[in-house]
């Protein structure tokens, strides 16, 4: 049926912005910390960026009625310093986007009636809970200089849902069976 709400399609170009940002952010900072001696948590950065593509992609194809050129405003963290910083600017993005963001986007999309929109915000909303507590934990590894440990972080490729280990046999948050999750091993 397409968007019929224009704050609803601002909110979708902004939430699309933005988790493509953090894609893109979260590949560097794994290159980083692979090279400054974290291979683990360079994984669970790459891992996560394929979470943030799968939402970006979700607010895309909720958008695909509308054709056109648009500005895309979006927040973002910028800079690339140390392990335990660039977690910091993980963990601040996705707070931002737990707190304030998707709970406002999504509030909107319902008022509205989007139905589409809903969805790939609660998607979003959903995983990015998770991955706020992923990076907190790996920071505290980090600022007493270890690694985490080498679980296979799997991502659901329909919402984003993440996970360290093999712990559920389908997705909580859509459905999806365990067999399309997408892994990141060792």
């Amino acid at each position: 049926m397409g968007v019929k709400n224009a704050m609803t399609a601002d909110f979708l170009r902004s939430a699309y912005g933005g988790e493509s940002a953090a894609h893109m952010r979260y590949l560097i900072w794994g290159e980083a910390a692979e090279k400054d001696g974290y291979p683990n948590i360079g994984r669970l950065f790459k891992a996560i960026a394929y979470a943030e593509q799968v939402h970006a992609t979700n607010h895309f194809n909720v958008m695909k009625d509308l054709v056109g050129d648009a500005t895309v405003t979006a927040g973002a963290v910028f800079g690339r310093t140390n392990v335990v910083e660039n977690l910091q600017g993980a963990i601040n993005g996705e707070l931002h986007e737990i707190e304030q963001m998707y709970p406002v986007y999504l509030e909107t999309a319902k008022f509205q009636e989007e139905k589409d929109a809903q969805r790939s915000f609660r998607y979003a909303l959903e995983a990015e809970k998770i991955h706020a507590k992923m990076f907190m934990d790996a920071q505290a590894r980090a600022k007493e200089g270890k690694d985490i440990g080498d679980e296979t972080v799997y991502i659901c490729p329909v919402c984003g849902f993440t996970e360290s280990g093999e712990t559920v046999d389908s997705c909580p948050v859509c459905g999806a069976k365990r067999e399309l999750f997408k892994a990141f091993p060792k």
